[in-house]
Protein backbone atom coordinates (compact mmCIF):
# COMPACT_ATOMS: atom_id res chain seq x y z
CA UNK A 1 0.00 0.00 0.00
CA UNK A 2 1.00 3.40 -1.13
CA UNK A 3 0.71 6.33 1.47
CA UNK A 4 1.78 10.13 0.85
CA UNK A 5 2.10 12.01 4.83
CA UNK A 6 2.16 15.51 4.23
CA UNK A 7 3.83 17.06 7.56
CA UNK A 8 3.98 20.76 9.60
CA UNK A 9 6.88 20.59 11.57
CA UNK A 10 7.84 23.09 14.08
CA UNK A 11 10.43 25.98 12.66
CA UNK A 12 13.70 25.35 12.63
CA UNK A 13 13.34 21.45 13.18
CA UNK A 14 12.79 21.03 9.27
CA UNK A 15 16.21 19.21 8.39
CA UNK A 16 15.74 17.09 11.88
CA UNK A 17 12.65 15.62 10.67
CA UNK A 18 13.71 15.24 7.43
CA UNK A 19 17.35 13.15 8.61
CA UNK A 20 15.18 10.97 10.89
CA UNK A 21 12.59 9.88 8.14
CA UNK A 22 14.63 9.29 4.92
CA UNK A 23 16.70 6.40 6.09
CA UNK A 24 13.85 3.86 7.11
CA UNK A 25 12.92 1.46 4.83
CA UNK A 26 9.49 2.39 4.61
CA UNK A 27 10.48 5.85 2.86
CA UNK A 28 10.67 5.65 -0.47
CA UNK A 29 10.68 9.31 -1.13
CA UNK A 30 10.76 12.41 0.72
CA UNK A 31 11.13 16.10 0.31
CA UNK A 32 11.18 19.64 1.81
CA UNK A 33 8.02 21.81 0.47
CA UNK A 34 6.74 25.15 0.08
CA UNK A 35 3.03 25.76 1.20
CA UNK A 36 0.62 24.68 4.07
CA UNK A 37 3.18 21.29 4.42
CA UNK A 38 7.06 21.42 5.43
CA UNK A 39 7.93 17.56 4.27
CA UNK A 40 6.00 15.33 2.46
CA UNK A 41 7.15 11.24 2.08
CA UNK A 42 6.02 8.91 0.60
CA UNK A 43 5.36 5.28 1.89
CA UNK A 44 5.31 1.63 1.37
CA UNK A 45 3.20 -0.56 4.14
CA UNK A 46 2.00 -3.94 3.89
CA UNK A 47 -1.46 -2.90 5.23
CA UNK A 48 -3.07 -0.36 7.44
CA UNK A 49 -1.41 -2.66 10.34
CA UNK A 50 1.90 -1.64 9.23
CA UNK A 51 0.97 2.06 8.78
CA UNK A 52 -0.84 2.01 12.44
CA UNK A 53 2.42 0.70 13.52
CA UNK A 54 4.43 3.48 11.33
CA UNK A 55 2.37 6.10 12.38
CA UNK A 56 2.51 5.29 16.80
CA UNK A 57 6.31 3.72 16.32
CA UNK A 58 7.89 6.49 13.96
CA UNK A 59 6.18 9.53 13.46
CA UNK A 60 5.11 9.99 16.96
CA UNK A 61 8.40 9.60 18.51
CA UNK A 62 9.60 12.66 16.35
CA UNK A 63 9.84 15.83 18.10
CA UNK A 64 8.98 18.40 15.94
CA UNK A 65 6.27 17.04 13.90
CA UNK A 66 3.46 18.95 15.11
CA UNK A 67 0.35 18.04 12.75
CA UNK A 68 0.63 15.70 9.76
CA UNK A 69 -1.99 14.41 7.14
CA UNK A 70 -2.22 10.33 5.91
CA UNK A 71 -3.32 9.98 2.37
CA UNK A 72 -3.64 6.74 1.08
CA UNK A 73 -3.08 6.25 -2.43
CA UNK A 74 -6.16 4.60 -4.88
CA UNK A 75 -5.76 3.39 -8.35
CA UNK A 76 -8.64 4.07 -11.02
Amino acid sequence: MEVFILLVVHPGQEEEVYKRLKDRPEVKEIYKVYGDYDIVARISVDGIKDLDKFHDEVLRRIPGIEISETLIASSY
